[in-house]
């Protein structure tokens, strides 16, 4: 699938990697360097007119870390959501909040995920 992004959105994808929250650093230790089943992610990727937090390109797979700000725009994130998965990405969210307290809990969803993916694209 080929992805289209919004060319304008790749300087500010560049600096939402340079300042990423606290839980975005957290999980990006345990999804890089292909450490999730041996798949590759990108963190802060232009999808659409949208940045993702990661995202998997083998699987489809879109990964997003709410934080606080996300409490304001609830339309918007469910908006956004039905966008990508329209689009045919498969999309999981864990709150900032979860994911700096149950880093392997976060973890183990993920691969969970992974799993059910595997599944679903393996003939």
């Amino acid at each position: 699938m080929k992805i289209y992004y919004n060319p304008k959105l790749k300087e500010r994808s560049k600096k939402l990697r340079t300042n990423a929250t606290f839980a975005e650093r957290l999980l990006w230790k345990r999804l890089k360097s292909r450490q999730i089943l041996g798949y590759q992610f990108a963190r802060q990727k232009p999808i659409a007119n949208y940045i993702v937090d990661f995202y998997c390109n083998k699987l489809h797979l879109v990964i997003e870390i709410d934080g606080i700000t996300h409490n304001e725009k609830k339309e918007y994130d469910t908006k956004r959501i039905s966008k990508l998965k329209g689009i045919g990405f498969e999309v999981i969210r864990f709150d900032g909040y979860y994911v700096i307290n149950h880093i392997n809990e976060t973890v183990e969803k993920i691969i969970e995920k992974v799993y059910e993916l595997e599944r679903i694209t393996t003939p």
